[in-house]
C-alpha cells in the first residue's frame, strides 16, 4: 500500500527504516480491513508529500507484521506514531481530519527539534 512518498514497513525493516533513520518518521499502523485506516490514507499521502525532506512516512500492516505493534502497545487502528532518533515523540489514535493530522505532525516535529537541541546542549556541556 506504499506510494512514491510512503514506505512499506515490516517487523524486519522497522529498526533500519524508522529507529535508525536520521529523519523523523511517521508510522501509520493499519490493516486492509480497517475502514478508518483507508479513510485517512489520502491525508497520510498528502502529509508525506507536504513534509517530504522533513519527515519520512511509512505504513505498517499489523496483520502481516504483528511484533512492532505489540512492542509499542498499539491496541487500536489507525494509530500514528512519530519517531525521531529512535525515540517516540508523538502518538495519535483514530481517524482524524487532515488539519488535525497536520497539526499533530507539526507539534511532533517541534518536539523532535527540541529534544535534538537539548541533546546537543548536553553533549556540548560535557
Amino acid at each position: 500500500m506504499a506510494s512514491q512518498n510512503i514506505k512499506d514497513l515490516t517487523d524486519a525493516n522497522f529498526e533500519a527504516e524508522v529507529l535508525k533513520s536520521a529523519t523523523p518518521t511517521l508510522v501509520d499502523f493499519w490493516a486492509i480491513w480497517c475502514a478508518p485506516c483507508r479513510a485517512i490514507t489520502p491525508h497520510i499521502e498528502a502529509i508525506a508529500k507536504d513534509f517530504a525532506g522533513k519527515l519520512n512516512v511509512g505504513k505498517l500492516d499489523i496483520d502481516h507484521s504483528p511484533n512492532v505493534p505489540t512492542t509499542y502497545d498499539v491496541r487500536s487502528i489507525p494509530t500514528l506514531l512519530i519517531f525521531s532518533e529512535g525515540e517516540l515523540v508523538g502518538q495519535v489514535v483514530g481517524a482524524l481530519p487532515k488539519h488535525k493530522l497536520e497539526n499533530f505532525v507539526r507539534e511532533s516535529l517541534q518536539k523532535a527539534e527540541q529534544k535534538a537541541a537539548e541533546k546537543a546542549a548536553q553533549k556540548a556541556a560535557t
